[in-house]
């Protein structure tokens, strides 16, 4: 039989008489695969589950720790998700295939994870600012970001970019890596402990499957080459998500590439990632300082003495409008949804008086 707790479980609540507890670890097509006291078996959300669920966060997905009805002659039911203790979200207006629940704000990448390996490749998929755009949203949500650079040896000198990153984020640590060479990989041996769960973050062609077949010391999921070096962009090689257990019994959620990254319910991220910026407006003269003219702007005065970069009062900026946009979109597509649930409840019961 399975241990569940070498998954990452802890018993947070009693389990029901009839239920057994699991973990997900691959979603495709409206079924789950989760890992539970039986081994590996497929399941479906229960229909009361699908119709109580507002919006797509209050759905499973891969990571998430599951109480199921377990059928051993077919398909088990989900009937119950367990509280999450780290989540990743973007901004997603798309919907998820049931017909009451529409487009929303926020769309759940992975959740229960104890680490987030940020990585992207020394070539000219290089940015810092896609860099910063993901540990804002990662920071507040649980789990510690790790930056891992890739293709170490395609570039001659990767100090550069380790010092953008450094100074960008000094409270994060950056390690430059090669999955062809081996270089710098043993320096991620101190995350990969038994029980704990890292999650994959990156665009397509940075190297996360190759990364996590050098981690697994087995060619388990496939890789292709970047279509070419000198546009690198690559293909998707991951086109689901899914949990794997490594040698050292460590846990990987590998997601597909997102070549975009919306940011949401970012204000403590935002906060925590950009402290230096925002003690600047405690020190402003006045307490409604816009931050562009006004006499006294401690924000201007930092930018002329060159104490605070521009760049990263622009990246400032811009993530705290595209937050706010989101926060305000959501908010009215949550309460449609509401609206219309309720309205078809009426509408129910009203017929069945009838």
């Amino acid at each position: 039989m399975v241990n569940l707790k070498d998954y990452g479980y802890n018993e947070i609540e009693i389990v029901p008489e009839g239920l057994t507890p699991g973990r997900i670890i691959e979603f495709r097509r409206d079924q789950y695969l989760v890992v539970t006291e039986y081994g590996e078996i497929y399941a479906v959300l229960k229909g009361s589950f699908v119709y109580d669920a507002l919006v797509r966060a209050d759905l499973p997905c891969v990571g998430d720790f599951v109480l199921i009805k377990y059928n051993e002659s077919g398909v088990s039911l989900i009937t119950k998700l367990l509280p999450r203790f780290s989540k990743f979200s973007r901004a997603d207006g798309s919907g998820h295939g049931y017909a009451h629940i529409k487009a929303n704000r926020e769309q759940i990448v992975a959740v229960n994870f104890d680490y987030v390996f940020i990585i992207t490749s020394l070539n000219r998929d290089f940015r810092v600012s896609r860099i910063l755009r993901y540990l804002t949203l990662t920071r507040g949500n649980g789990g510690k970001p790790v930056v891992i650079l890739t293709k170490a040896d395609l570039v001659d000198d990767f100090s550069k970019q380790v010092k953008e990153v450094n100074e960008a984020a000094p409270d994060v640590p950056v390690y430059a890596v090669s999955n062809f060479t081996g270089f710098g990989l043993e320096a991620l041996d101190e995350y990969l402990q038994p029980g704990k769960t890292i999650v994959f973050l990156g665009m397509s062609g940075v190297g996360k499957s190759s990364l996590l077949n050098s981690l697994a010391q087995e060619d388990i999921m496939e890789v292709r080459e970047t279509r070419h070096e000198d546009d690198s962009k690559g293909r998707h090689t991951t086109t689901h998500r899914q949990l794997l257990m490594l040698p050292s019994g460590a846990m990987i959620i590998d997601t597909p590439g997102m070549r975009e990254i919306g940011i949401i319910d970012a204000d403590e991220g935002i906060s925590e990632g950009f402290s230096d910026v925002e003690d600047l407006f405690t020190q402003c003269r006045f307490n409604d300082c816009r931050h562009q003219s006004e006499p006294g702007c401690a924000v201007q005065e930092a930018l002329r003495s060159g104490e605070l970069l521009p760049y990263r009062w622009e990246q400032y900026q811009k993530q705290k409008k595209e937050n706010s946009y989101t926060e305000n979109r959501g908010a009215y597509l949550k309460d449609r949804t509401t609206w219309h649930k309720s309205v078809t409840k009426e509408y129910r019961a009203n017929n069945k008086k009838r």
